[in-house]
This record gives C-alpha cells, structure tokens and sequence, in this order.
C-alpha cells in the first residue's frame, strides 16, 4: 500500500486534477482520506448510491458500467491509475450514474466529501479540471430515479426477454443429459412458433419422447422408442419437429442456430460463444472439473454438428453468470497453490436459471435488473442460491463441481464436497467412482433413506416418519441459511425469487425455508403461498406491506438459451463489420451552444410574421445557422449572443455545454435532442422581446447522424451506442455516443464544445466506431 509521500508524489505527476495544488494542500488531502483494496469483480461503489467521496485510482483497473436495457451488463469506460470518478455526484448532489467495479485487484484513495468541497472545489483550476472531467464521462444514464424509471417503461424490452438480434432466426436448443435430450425451438418472427419435447432413457430400456407443439392439449405427443443412442434421439427429435401436422419446420435447412447447453466454461467462457472446432477442443479440456456432463454435452454438439452443418452453433454455459463474483467468494480454504495449478474455486452452476428469474423479477416489480439486491432459490434435482447484487451475481452455494448434485453445495468441514471428489479422481479414482464416493458422502435429501425425491419426502414427513422430517428440516434449514447470509453480504435485500421443480411446486418447503424472517421484514402470506401457480406464471406470496418481496418465478432456461445465442450472432456480425469498416472514417463536428424556435417564439421574439434569416448552411441537410441571436438567461446568470438555428421547430429547445450550467444557475439532463420533457426552463432575450419557456434546455447527448444505409454499412441501428475513436494528438474513444438515423441525415458526429476541448478535437476531424455498446 502506497505512503503518504508516494500517494502525493503519484498525485503531483499522475492525476491532472491535482497539477498545481501546493504541497500542504495535498498533504491535508491524503491524511484526511483512506485507501481501499478491492479484489477483482468486487464492487467500489453502486449506481444509485449517494456520493459521500471522490475517488482516486491508485492501482490496478476499475470499470464503470451499468445494466442497460436487456439486462446487459455496458461498460463505460476502464479507469486506470489517476483517474477519478464521483466529480458529477458530488457536483450535483445527485448519486452516481453508474457501478464501479474493480477489474484487476487494485487500490482506491476515497477523498471524503468534506475535503471535496472546503480543499478541491476552492481550487479554481481543480473545477476547471472537474467541469472537463463531467463533459467527458457525463453517459446517457439518467441520475434522476423518477426519469429512470420512465425511460424504462418506454423501452420496447428493458429487461432483454424478448428474442430478437441482428437479423430473424430460427433457434433450436439443445440441452444434453446423461441418458436425456431436451429441446426448444423458437422463432424469432413468430414467438408463438414454438415446439419443445424431451427424450428420456436413452441407451436403456424404456426410451420414450414427449413432445409439445404450438398448440396446447392438441400438438402434444407421447410415444415408445426403440433403445438407442443420441443420434437415434436426435433423429426422433427432427422427426417431430418436421411432422407434418404438428411440426414447426419443414426440414433441418430452416433451423439458423443451434444452441447448446454446456455445464463448465471455466474461467474462460464468460458468455455465449459460437462454436468452433478449436472452442470445442477447449470446452473438452474442462471435462475434469465436469466429468459427468460436458462430455455428454459435447458428444450432443459434435452430433448436431453433424446434422446441421451449415448454421452457426452457440455453447450456452452454465457457470457464465457467476464469473462476476470476486475472488473472496469464490477461493477456498485451501492452499492458494491449487487455485494457481489446478483452478480449484467456486465456479456456481444454475447460471442462467439465476440470470433469467432475476430478470423476471424485477419485470414483476417494474424495477431495473441494476436497483435489486436479490436472492434466487433454484430448488430442484440439483439446488442452488445465490446472492444477485445490482445485476451481478455475487455469491453462490454451489461450487467447485456440479457433482454436488448434491444440494446447495453440501461441504465436508471447509472443503466443498465436490473439491474432495475432484482431488481423490487425481489421485487415481475415476470420474465414476468420485461421483459414486460424493453421492453416498453427501447429499441433504439422502438424510430420509426414502428417496432424492421431495415429492416423497413431504409424503413421509407428512405421515410422521422421523428420518423425512429430519431430512425436510435440514434442506429448508440451509435455504433459510444461505438467505440470512446473502442478506449481511450484500448489505441489505429486495426480494427473494424461488424456482425450479421444488421451488416453483411446493408450498410447505417455501414457508418452511422462510419461517422465523419476519425479523428480517419477510411476511409471508400463507394464503397466496398456498395458491401460488408457480409453474404458470410470477406469483407475489408475501403480504403487501412486507418490507422484501418474496416471488415464485417459472424458470426458463431454454429461452434464455435461445436469447443467449442470438447475442452471441450478433457479436459475431458486428464484429465482422466492424473488421470491414474499422478503416472508414467519418467527419466530427464541434456544436457550440445554439437554440432551436417554435414559429410563435420567433415572432415573440423578433416581431409578427418574422421568419428566421439563413446565414450558413450546416452538414445536416436543410439545416441553417440564422443571424438571429438571443441571450440565455438562468437563475443565476445569462449567455450572451447564443446563435438560432432554422428551420423553426415544433418545440422549443436550448442546448448548452455541460460547464455553462454552474453560470446560468441550472441543472440540464444529457438528453438526445427532442427528448425535453421533466426538463429546466430558462427566459430567452433578443433586443426587442423575451420569451420564458417552463422547459427545453438541455446537454445534448454526443450522437452520430447517419443514413439507413450507412447504418447498414456500419452494423449499427437507429438508437444503438457506440465507441467511436478519434484521431489527433491526444486520440480518445468516446463511448456512449448515440447513432440517429434518418434518410435525411448526413454522415457526422456531433460533440460539444466542453467535450471538444476535452479531446482536444476541432470540427474535421475523423472518427471511427471503435465498438458497439447497446443495440438499438
């Protein structure tokens, strides 16, 4: 950890904020902070929360992101060793705009907010520094909840349920087990296309396929098969897929994707990836910490590969929506070394069970994925909690290995029962004979004697038998556990989310695993519990004034699948085109402060029937600077000789840079032009008439115009973000910039002034889409 003299040092040379400051300032400044430590993934601070320091880079990375529409995770920007963040806030006395998550382990000094304002604010070169700072980092994010949230209910698909991706598709998913094949098809064109159909007990005795069309109660489909393997599965599968009457395809060439479900990625697969076959011979590599499932999985994705060889394959991990959890969570008391040679840790499985039903639930609430702190309860052959903080998932019971199977990660002492298995198999035990030694150690269900099934286990317990009830007692007990924990972890909770065949089926086993948290503001309904149609839609079974909602939410694993898989189509395609284009610049263009009129505010203004005068045309087609100027005027101060541009205008609209505010006296939301509602007034003056408007200034969000067939070119759509990159001499990637289109635009960037002089960029310089952040 840097000393005091090396923190003002690295200040002195390192972070442009504090260049000037004299040497007792900064003295006062560092012995009146603290320096924080973050693992990787660990949170440094949350949208949403009240800004009560400036933070200082020392170490390492931090990423500023937030939790877009869709349920996405969009990074902002990396902050690197001298960077700051928390200016805005700490400006504004609004919370921050977005999550700051540590990237790599790193060191953070937090500057309390009373030195903030009594040593860094009476600086004039340090709110020089800050005013550039908020014009380059301020993100279309909106600080204000009460505009968050309508911004939220105007979106087509906030929270990334619907499937929909670069082009229409036709998905089938694919999840493989031991002697199992399950199967989804969707069509990206027609959600009520869908088909879905199961084929149990391959390769012994009894093998039978049920299969579920469009229709209800009549595509739906029981019969006996001959004994057989997967590929006498798969062909079955197509069978009915293709059937005339009840089918949803006329054959294999009109399926566009296949996605596969795959138990490990590891620490390397992250999100869906498109198969190929060097991605395959890495997912085989992990079969150690997965010896009973990825093989299955990858024995189904080489067949599929077979009988669809033309359309691109998704691997859709299980472990991929537990790599956000920070290294405390996931190391074990063990040696560090058999972290280091072996990835001994908690990898967490059930992935996009999680992920879909913290979706879901906060679709219920009306909430956004990145304002919850939630536990998820996946209650099932195989169970898991875990603990989702703003979006992220932050902890999970399961473990090592899915062989824990086994409940909730059972645990021998401190060791994950599934790390015991994996390191007896190295030391000479097979897959199978690990997996055997880990279900006769371990298991909660087991405890009965009766059966795995808690189906039967209510039964017994409900007829007295002691072992059941011992059995019953001990599950919920550890649900009941791992909530209590959940809740100190992440300081604090929203809602609970059960699922999965136990969670969404059983009334007795949820009141059970909630019984004694009215302590902690649960109050159960017992009614709504017992009613609850969990298989069939979101069931709130909490009282209305419990402080935490509790939710029965139906999993759907397979939509999520199919989702996941049109994401990663759409990486793939934009990825080529931005191969293909990343050479084609476009033109940038400074904007300065202007005014847009109503015809009535013209004639207000500069007499009746007066029409603007074009003075120089501008890039965008049809548009004009006029000699018309006016002054702004704000509560606090005013602008002079601010230039109108025509044509006039349905509304009204003034448009500043982010550093004139504090002149003027008001507060402007980053806005997209047109988009002035819940917005500040100010009085317009010219030297013959005033006009004060109750709305319409704003900071006009950093946008790109384009055609439809510029878009096309650039792989982008009417309202997604980008990165773009300028060149120049001090080259910057701005992320967040907007892309409108419109046949009757031309090809530019506009940037404001303050963000201009941010990058040091004039009007002509190139630009080039460096990235795509969100779809529009």
């Amino acid at each position: 950890m840097k000393t005091q003299p090396e923190i003002i040092a690295f200040f002195k040379s390192d972070v442009p904020l504090f260049a000037g400051f004299a040497p007792g300032l900064l003295a006062k400044l560092v012995d009146g902070s603290r320096v924080v430590s973050f693992e990787p993934n660990e949170a440094v601070a949350h949208l949403g929360a009240e800004a009560t320091h400036l933070g200082v880079v020392l170490d390492g990375t931090v990423a500023a992101s937030f939790l877009g529409d869709g349920g996405e995770r969009q990074l902002i920007r990396q902050l690197k060793p001298g960077d700051t963040f928390g200016e805005l806030a700490l400006m504004t006395g609004d919370t921050l705009v977005a999550d700051f998550i540590a990237e790599s382990r790193c060191e953070v000094l937090l500057i309390p907010v009373s030195l903030f304002q009594s040593v860094i604010v009476a600086e004039p070169h340090a709110v020089q520094q800050i005013s550039r700072t908020i014009a380059e980092r301020m993100k279309f994010v909106m600080a204000d909840p009460a505009r968050a949230a309508m911004a939220l209910n105007k979106s087509e698909d906030p929270y990334g349920l619907n499937l929909k991706g670069e082009r229409q598709e036709k998905i089938l998913v694919i999840n493989c087990g031991s002697s199992s094949l399950k199967y989804c098809f969707y069509d990206t064109t027609d959600e009520s296309r869908q088909a879905r159909g199961l084929v149990e007990r391959i390769g012994i005795d009894g093998t039978r396929l049920k299969h579920q069309g469009s229709r209800p109660g009549v595509d739906e489909i029981k019969r006996e098969l001959p004994k057989g393997g997967f590929a006498e599965a798969f062909k079955a599968m197509l069978a009915e897929l293709t059937a005339k009457e009840t089918g949803v395809i006329s054959g294999a060439g009109e399926v566009s994707v296949v996605a596969h479900r795959v138990v490990h990625g590891g620490e390397k697969f992250t999100e869906g990836t498109l198969i190929t076959d060097e991605v395959l011979a890495q997912i085989e590599a992990l079969s150690p910490l997965a010896p009973l499932h990825n093989p299955v999985n990858i024995a189904g994705i080489r067949e599929m590969r077979r009988l669809f060889p033309a359309v691109p394959h998704v691997a859709v991990f299980d472990t991929s929506f537990h790599h956000t959890l920070p290294a405390f969570a996931y190391l074990y008391g063990l040696p560090y070394e058999l972290y280091e040679n072996k990835r001994v840790r908690r990898y967490g499985f059930h992935g996009t069970s999680h992920h879909y039903v913290s979706l879901r639930a906060a679709q219920f609430l009306k909430r956004r994925p990145n304002a919850l702190r939630l536990v998820s309860c996946h209650l099932g052959n195989g169970s898991s909690l875990c603990a989702v903080d703003h979006g992220r998932s932050v902890d999970t019971t399961m473990g090592f290995t899915p062989a824990e199977g086994l409940i909730m990660g059972t645990r021998c002492g401190d060791v994950d029962a599934g790390v015991l298995a994996f390191l007896e198999r190295t030391e000479g035990r097979t897959a199978t004979q690990s997996e055997e030694m880990l279900n006769k150690k371990s298991g909660l269900l087991g405890l009965s004697g009766i059966s795995s099934d808690m189906r039967e286990i209510l039964k017994a317990a409900d007829e007295g038998q002691p072992r059941a009830l011992l059995a019953l007692k001990t599950y919920c007990y550890r649900v009941r556990k791992y909530i209590g924990a959940y809740v100190a972890s992440m300081g604090g909770l929203d809602t609970v989310v059960f699922t999965g065949g136990i969670g969404q089926g059983s009334a007795a086993v949820r009141a059970l695993a909630l019984q004694g948290l009215d302590c902690m503001g649960i109050i159960l309904d017992e009614e709504r519990n017992r009613k609850a149609r969990g298989f069939d839609e979101v069931c709130r079974i909490t009282t209305d004034d419990s402080a935490i909602a509790v939710l029965v939410v139906p999993t759907d694993e397979e939509r999520m699948m199919a989702r996941e898989a049109v994401r990663a189509l759409s990486r793939s395609y934009i990825t080529k085109v931005l191969e293909a284009q990343k050479q084609a610049p476009f033109l940038v263009e400074v904007s300065a402060h202007h005014i847009h009129l109503t015809q009535e505010h013209v004639e207000a203004l500069f007499g009746k029937g007066h029409q603007l005068t074009r003075h120089a045309d501008l890039s965008q087609p049809g548009q004009y600077a006029c000699k018309e100027q006016l002054a702004i005027v704000g509560p606090k101060g005013r602008i002079e000789c601010v230039r109108v541009l025509g044509p006039a205008r349905k509304y009204t609209q003034i448009e500043i840079a982010m550093t004139e505010q504090f002149k003027l006296g008001v507060h402007p939301p980053i806005r997209e032009s047109g988009d002035i509602a819940d917005t500040p007034g100010c009085t317009l003056e010219s030297p013959t008439g005033s006009v004060t408007v109750d709305r319409g200034v704003i900071c006009a969000l950093r946008h790109v115009h384009m055609t439809p067939e510029d878009a096309l070119r650039y792989g982008v759509r009417d309202k997604s973000f980008v990165r773009v990159r300028i060149d120049g001499d001090r080259e910057l990637v701005f992320g967040d910039v907007l892309v409108r289109v419109s046949p009757h635009s031309a090809l530019a960037m506009h940037i404001d002034t303050d963000e201009g002089n941010a990058a040091n960029v004039t009007t002509g310089a190139q630009g080039y889409i460096d990235g795509i952040q969100s779809e529009g």
